[in-house]
């Protein structure tokens, strides 16, 4: 794995606490301007090991898709809806997913990476329901609603597809 770029920016105002963020490719560490070289390389060092372990918990990997859509399936749509393939794609950019129930593959943007688990978890669901109903009908829609979350996770996506200005792009 690739050593990512890393910003220290120290502040006269920040007392105790260290933080971390991504921005764009580069992860930026805020440290008190009061530690010592040292002491700021072990934070430095600690808090991209954090980030990154949270990061890869937000992107699950293809194999890691499967086996959640697998789990999604038998919890909530009885085991009917076996998919074929799951895997991100980053071709996908006025949808959230894709299913093609011929081939029972299902695709999720990677535009989801880094989205709470329940959202993909949603977007999953929706896709999977597409393997027994193809068509958005009450039926696929009373499949996808046996996901609890399922309304929350509209909401999540209609919100954040606001806030980044691209308007309200379609699950499929």
């Amino acid at each position: 794995m690739e050593t990512p770029e890393v910003e220290v920016r120290r502040s006269s105002r920040r007392r105790r606490t260290v933080s971390a963020y991504r921005e764009g490719e580069r992860i930026v560490v805020l440290v008190p301007a009061s530690l010592s070289r040292a002491e700021e390389a072990d934070w430095v060092d600690r808090m991209v090991a954090r980030l990154e372990r949270s990061e890869q918990r937000r992107r699950p990997s293809d194999d890691d898709l499967v086996q959640r859509a697998h789990g999604l399936n038998d919890r909530y749509l009885g085991g009917l809806a076996l998919p074929g393939s799951v895997r991100w794609v980053g071709n996908q950019q006025s949808r959230w997913g894709s299913c093609t129930p011929g081939d029972r593959s299902i695709r999720l943007s990677e535009r989801l990476q880094g989205m709470p688990a329940w959202v993909i978890d949603y977007v999953l669901v929706h896709e999977l329901a597409h393997l027994i109903e193809p068509s958005h009908n009450d039926q696929f829609w009373g499949w996808v609603d046996r996901f609890p979350q399922a309304e929350r996770a509209k909401g999540y996506l209609l919100g954040w597809s606001a806030a980044t200005d691209l308007g309200a792009p379609d699950v499929d």
